[in-house]
């Protein structure tokens, strides 16, 4: 008897039907995050208004199972966004893991993106239009050639727009900034989204940099790390 292949990968008009009631629960709690008035990221407002998101859903974060299921479904992801020209096409990944600190999810989230890195080391080059050094002011994360902004999320965030009731990582293109700065509306975006972020979380977040002015690494396990801080992810 062939056995069925557990899914991972959800487009909006799948999830929205998923029998799991685990699986439909991390996606309304997400969905009202997001959907709240409030919430300050108008990227992702924008993303979820216009269908332009896809779930991913995987057991602990950096085992192989998890890994396998999330270098597949980038792929997916990251072919679907180029089809669609999408400015906005965001990839939430949610995992298993329950963790008690903000130090052991930002363990936890390099250990995944290691965890990518190696399971395609030597078959892929790294995106050109960004560095691979996590020290230098340029670097972002990269997959399948692609470049990518990561953001953190979990139950214990210091950060309000970073809390959720599961840990995961937001995978956007690094391209779609770039694409948004071209059109003249990434510096308008940025000034109404951060706004709204002193409002929702009572300032700004300190560890924020635009792409080539600072680090990116810090930022994406959403902890407020100093000057002393090193990336623990190795090409």
């Amino acid at each position: 008897m062939e056995i069925k292949k557990r899914e991972t990968y959800y487009m909006p008009q799948d999830i929205e039907v998923e029998s799991s009631k685990r699986i439909q629960k991390i996606y309304q709690d997400f969905i009202q995050k997001v959907d709240a008035t409030d919430y300050p990221c108008l990227g992702a407002k924008s993303a979820i208004h216009t269908n332009h998101y896809r779930f991913g859903i995987y057991e602990e974060m950096g085992n192989p199972e998890s890994t396998v299921s999330l270098a597949r479904d980038l792929k997916k992801y990251i072919k679907e966004t180029i089809a669609a020209d999408s400015q906005y096409m965001t990839m939430i990944a949610v995992f298993t893991d329950v963790v008690q600190s903000e130090l052991a999810f930002e363990k936890k989230l390099w250990e995944q993106l290691q965890s990518l890195h190696d399971f395609e080391k030597g078959s892929q080059p790294w995106d050109p239009a960004v560095s691979s050094n996590p020290q230098e002011d340029d670097f972002s994360f990269s997959f399948h050639g692609t470049a990518f902004f990561v953001v953190g999320i979990h139950p214990n965030a210091s950060r309000k727009a970073r809390r959720f009731g599961y840990c995961g990582m937001a995978f956007n293109l690094h391209s779609q900034f770039e694409k948004l700065r071209e059109n003249n509306l990434y510096e308008k975006m940025k000034r109404a989204i951060r706004e709204r972020e002193a409002t929702y979380d009572g300032d700004i977040n300190p560890m924020l940099k635009d792409h080539g002015e600072g680090l990116e690494a810090p930022q994406y396990s959403g902890r407020q790390v100093g000057q002393s801080w090193k990336c623990p992810f190795r090409r």
